[in-house]
């Protein structure tokens, strides 16, 4: 965990007016970051003596590494209070944005400004003192982090509980497990009330129970009107923490948006054939990479109802009610098509009943022969959220073991509508092993959409409908006929 220095800079040289300091909790401009690379601990040496010498002999100094740009020309602000998640491939430079931005690392060109008290999980632990009691380390780190030993002292307490290690807290840090270790750093960059909140694929440690607290502890502080800034290569995470997020590629800021369309661009590029990664990430660069900003997903109301079917509980298809933000990866050896969302008898619909049972068909043609193959699908809101879906097999060694260059498989799968009034996403994916290795051979996002229709006296909440059902009973006899004597005078 880091404390960042503030940087200022009236004029970033892009020619927009300097954001005032209200306005932004972070700042970059023309971030790029050099890495000189060795061959051998012999070449650095060379590198430190022989071009001086070199020039004293009046000649041209030879360069005895190889320059790696872990960053190039990177800019962006994080609003007061936004949450923003980086995702991009690994080497794409998301770590290195981050050490830059706390300051543990400075760039080759470019400034950062930072305005707050800055937390920052990174390599958790890394500032721990072995010797060190797990008290003794609380109160240092909370030092780098900007607190007072007052302060620090009357978070202890918190800090304590959230780690839950229980009497280790006394113990040299040299003797913790690492799960230990990583429990209490995180406890203690997450109880300083940051201003900027910095996270880099810190969310895995501990078990699940942990875990959640963490996620808590997060949301707590986002809600409280903290700016966070997340890394992590979980797409669902993105969506569900994130307000927007940037796309980092080899060091390339290659598009910033929605949560839900960048996960979608990022899976586009990791999932495509090394021939054709190229084009898809100028597709990217240049903000046409087939998705469309959805009209469904600018609107959070529900779509409405044609007149027509206002009062009926049946279901239909609604044309108009089409998917304007479909992406699909660059094919690998199939092509998904034909998706359709249809009654068990047989009728075509996009207007569902809550309760009813549908079945979602789409074919695959194989353009070359593919081996363990499996397939499936996937129910998402409108945000990206994945709610949930199946696949025909658990895992690749039960798929299905051959399947030959020109056939055409028919899908069909059988699904209860459990969700609640809103409109849905479906994905639909094949995966196969090449080369060993398990891969998608081709995958489509918002493929099909559907809308699930109003419930009348509906007292079922959030996303799903769990078949709640509510029941009490008065323990005082006399509050009870009190209450039945109200309503009957009503």
């Amino acid at each position: 965990m880091y404390s960042s220095t503030v940087r200022a800079n009236t004029d970033d040289g892009s020619g927009a007016a300097p954001a005032q300091a209200a306005e932004f909790a972070i700042r970059v401009r023309d971030l790029s970051k050099c890495f000189h690379i060795y061959d051998s601990p012999r070449d650095r040496l060379k590198q430190f003596v022989a071009p001086r010498l070199q020039r004293l002999a009046g000649r041209p100094p030879r360069r005895y590494f190889r320059e790696f740009w872990a960053l190039r020309d990177v800019s962006f602000d994080v609003a007061k209070g936004e949450t923003v998640g980086i995702i991009g491939r690994n080497g794409s430079g998301k770590s290195t944005l981050l050490q830059i931005i706390c300051g543990t690392s400075t760039p080759t060109s470019g400034t950062v400004e930072a305005g707050g008290r800055v937390a920052a999980l990174l390599e958790l632990g890394a500032g721990f003192n072995p010797e060190f009691t797990g008290r003794e380390n609380v109160f240092m780190n909370a030092a780098v982090l900007g607190l007072s030993e007052a302060e620090t002292a009357r978070r202890y307490d918190r800090i304590a509980a959230f780690a839950d290690i229980g009497k280790f807290i006394e113990q040299p840090v040299k003797t913790y497990s690492s799960g230990m270790l990583v429990r209490l750093a995180f406890a203690v960059a997450i109880n300083v009330d940051p201003e900027i909140l910095i996270i880099d694929e810190a969310l895995s440690v501990g078990d699940e129970l942990f875990q959640r607290k963490c996620f808590a502890r997060i949301e707590s502080i986002r809600e409280s009107g903290a700016t966070i800034l997340f890394v992590s290569h979980s797409g669902s995470a993105v969506v569900d923490l994130c307000d927007r997020a940037i796309l980092l590629d080899a060091g390339e800021k290659l598009a910033s948006g929605s949560p839900k369309v960048m996960v979608g661009k990022y899976q586009k590029l990791i999932y495509a054939p090394e021939d054709k990664r190229h084009v898809i990430r100028d597709e990217i660069r240049n903000g046409d990479a087939g998705w469309a900003i959805d009209r469904h997903a600018r609107s959070a109301k529900q779509v409405p109802v044609p007149r027509d079917h206002e009062h009926e509980s049946a279901d239909f298809f609604d044309p108009a009610l089409r998917p304007q933000s479909t992406m699909e990866y660059e094919p690998n050896g199939a092509v998904i098509s034909s998706p359709q969302i249809l009654s068990l008898s047989g009728e075509k619909v996009n207007r569902l009943t809550r309760g009813n049972v549908y079945r979602y068909a789409y074919q695959i043609r194989f353009l070359r022969a593919a081996s363990k193959v499996r397939f499936g699908m996937m129910i998402k809101t409108v945000s990206g959220l994945e709610v949930g879906g199946g696949a025909s097999a658990p895992g690749a060694d039960k798929g299905i073991a051959q399947v030959s260059a020109g056939t055409t498989l028919h899908v069909d799968i059988r699904f209860t509508c459990t969700l609640n009034p809103g409109i849905y996403y479906l994905n639909a994916g094949v995966m196969g092993t090449v080369d060993e290795v398990e891969t998608y051979l081709h995958r489509v996002l918002d493929i099909c959409m559907f809308s699930v229709m109003p419930v009348a006296d509906d007292t079922a909440t959030a996303l799903v409908d769990f078949g709640c059902v509510v029941d009490f009973s008065f323990a005082n006899v006399d509050a009870q006929e009190k209450i039945v004597a109200y309503e009957s005078a009503k």
